[in-house]
């Protein structure tokens, strides 16, 4: 038989209160991507190429990205930005575009930046037609079923991120004997280095990435 409970003050059994539920507001409407970021910066008029490249983003893309628009209040800045990503990301390298992107999503999780996860989690979706590898990266990239090759670039990153002043010889020997070449190697690094930056820079200003980006490849 079960316990019956009584009240302090009568003889009567004290009935079972169900606890409280506090209502949950609905969030509000507005658009989750807009401003692009917590600073009033107006922005300047485009340089020629930099209009060219709004207008190419806008046609493949169907938008331009916020980080372009965040660094659209000096040219010197968004041009430099923009040259250095197409270098680093898209240019020619001993990485697949899919590793170099594998290691921005390993990096921004790392300093859990909202802006860039969302975004190259998108772009990991998209390069390996796989949503799965997408969110395990975002979350922790231990867990995914990747190659030996991929597993140890990506521990070389994380560690150059979370503790570069502990790298050395025998991390560097590792991927070579994973299959990097030195070049490889520099370009691990400048990736992980360009993200850690961008990461930084991102959360100091609250940018917020294109709604777009959480459909993209799912």
């Amino acid at each position: 038989m079960k316990p019956s409970f009584r009240s302090i003050k009568g003889g009567k059994a004290a009935s079972a209160r169900k606890p409280e539920r506090t209502a949950i507001k609905p969030a509000p409407n507005a658009p989750d991507d807009t401003p692009a970021i917590a600073l009033n910066l107006p922005p300047a008029k485009l340089s020629p190429a930099m209009d060219a490249y709004f207008r190419k983003c806008q046609e493949k893309l169907g938008f331009v990205p916020n980080v372009l628009l965040a660094y659209a209040f000096d040219m010197t800045k968004l041009e430099t930005f923009v040259a250095m990503y197409n270098d680093l990301m898209l240019g020619p390298s001993g990485l697949s575009k899919l590793e170099r992107e594998m290691i921005a999503v390993a990096v921004s999780s790392q300093n859990r930046c909202y802006y860039c996860l969302v975004s190259h989690g998108a772009a990991v979706r998209q390069y390996s037609g796989n949503p799965l590898l997408g969110e395990q990266i975002v979350m922790n990239y231990r867990v995914a079923r990747i190659d030996k090759r991929q597993r140890t670039m990506l521990d070389f990153a994380v560690k150059l991120t979370v503790q570069p002043w502990s790298v050395e010889d025998a991390d560097r020997e590792r991927l070579r004997r994973a299959g990097f070449g030195e070049r490889d190697i520099w370009d691990i690094a400048a990736v992980t280095g360009f993200f850690n930056m961008s990461n930084r820079v991102a959360s100091a200003t609250d940018m917020r990435p294109n709604v777009a980006y959480h459909r993209q490849a799912r």
